[in-house]
């Protein structure tokens, strides 16, 4: 095909001409349109604009009334000079200059030194002991105490002597045998003795009162034993408390030697009778590190129940701490018996290399190292009275 045959020298190519006859005729008529935006619609399309000020017309031109005066701390050609200070001031205007620093004129401060009299300054005081982890042997300056519940009912004699810190009940029958025990006056001997709400009671002519209580939670570290007083050990958890307090305070439940964990000290006797006595069922968690690996059948067998030589005991729960080590064996109690969780897994077969106990009744050893100690807080006491830890 060639370009010729669509365009000739004279005219179009043979393919450009059309040879058929056609009698149709064609009228156009003309169409008359519609605006596209009528009166109506162009008005809401540029709604009239509302002025807020009278004096000024919707499209914004002055119409009439007092025309506003201008600042002329506005205008560019009358501007005063920059004044630093206030329009009524007397002072000269222009910025502060900032000199050198007044030297130390010896008054307190924040952060500055002692003024005279060895007053310390804002912010130079020590940080308080309240739930801070202290060391063994460590005297903090200052410790939180609590004051003791009047239950306002009769007492033991012997009982109220212990409580206010002089010694335990034991001695305390010593000391009425003895004769030095006064009640309003007369000498009491008699084991067994109570007193009424408002007695006054003294032990050697000294004034006894309801001692203050202290609660103090540690990290227990091996070696020491938890008593107060025993010949054969070297080294007991009081002698990491021994500065600790004034009050008379005593471990509350038993850690044997070996084992390390969660140890509560106080003087709260009432709050160690519901810790330690079966029928509060107050919750122990221990972690316990096998000299070799648990099986499952005997992990089933410790969830069951272990017959030891003083009873059946069942676990709680008993569980690996982590599904690749079978050595490292997770148990929770509600027992107080003596060497309880050694002896269930004794029992099996099973040496215990590390028994370290990490819960006791909502208390944890968070933040201790082993052997440090802090004070507990006024809210973990409540808790702890009132038993919402469980």
């Amino acid at each position: 095909m060639r370009d010729s045959d669509y365009k000739g020298p004279d005219g179009p190519g043979e393919f450009a001409k059309d040879k058929r006859k056609r009698n149709r005729t064609v009228s156009v008529e003309a169409v008359t349109r519609s605006p596209r935006v009528d009166a109506e619609r162009a008005q809401r399309a540029t709604p009239e604009r509302h002025s807020y000020n009278p004096n000024f017309s919707p499209d914004n031109k002055f119409v009439g009334g007092p025309r506003p005066e201008r600042d002329p701390r506005l205008d560019r050609t009358e501007r005063p000079e920059r004044d630093f200070n206030r329009w009524d001031s007397d002072r000269p205007a222009g910025p502060k200059k900032f000199g050198p620093k007044k030297p130390f004129d010896g008054k307190p401060g924040f952060g500055g030194k002692p003024g005279p009299g060895g007053k310390k300054p804002f912010g130079a005081a020590k940080k308080p002991t309240h739930g801070t982890a202290m060391d063994p042997g460590v005297k903090p300056s200052s410790y939180p105490t609590y004051t003791p519940t009047d239950t306002g009912k009769e007492m033991r004699l012997n009982r109220y002597i212990a409580m206010s810190g002089k010694c335990s009940r034991r001695e305390a029958d010593e000391l009425l045998t003895s004769g030095v025990v006064t009640v309003n006056g007369e000498t009491i001997t008699t084991l067994g003795a109570k007193i009424q709400p408002g007695d006054e009671i003294r032990l050697r002519g000294e004034l006894l009162s309801g001692q203050k209580k202290v609660y103090i939670v540690m990290n227990k570290p091996k070696g020491y034993v938890t008593s107060l007083e025993d010949p054969h050990a070297d080294k007991t958890v009081m002698d990491i408390v021994r500065n600790a307090c004034s009050e008379r305070i005593y471990p509350v439940g038993r850690l044997d030697k070996s084992s390390v964990g969660v140890l509560l000290l106080t003087n709260d006797g009432e709050l160690t009778q519901k810790l330690t006595h079966p029928a509060y069922n107050k919750k122990k968690v221990y972690q316990v590190t096998l000299e070799r690996p648990l099986t499952n059948n005997d992990l089933l067998r410790a969830r069951d129940g272990i017959d030891l030589d003083d009873g059946v005991i069942i676990p709680d729960a008993v569980d690996f701490v982590k599904p690749d080590n079978r050595k490292e064996v997770g148990i929770e109690i509600h027992s107080g018996r003596n060497r309880i969780v050694r002896r269930i897994f004794e029992e099996m077969g099973y040496g215990v290399h590390k028994l370290d106990r990490v819960y006791f009744a909502g208390l944890t050893k968070k933040n201790l190292k082993r052997g440090q100690w802090r004070f507990l807080s006024d809210k973990e006491v409540s808790m702890l009275k009132s038993g919402r830890y469980e």
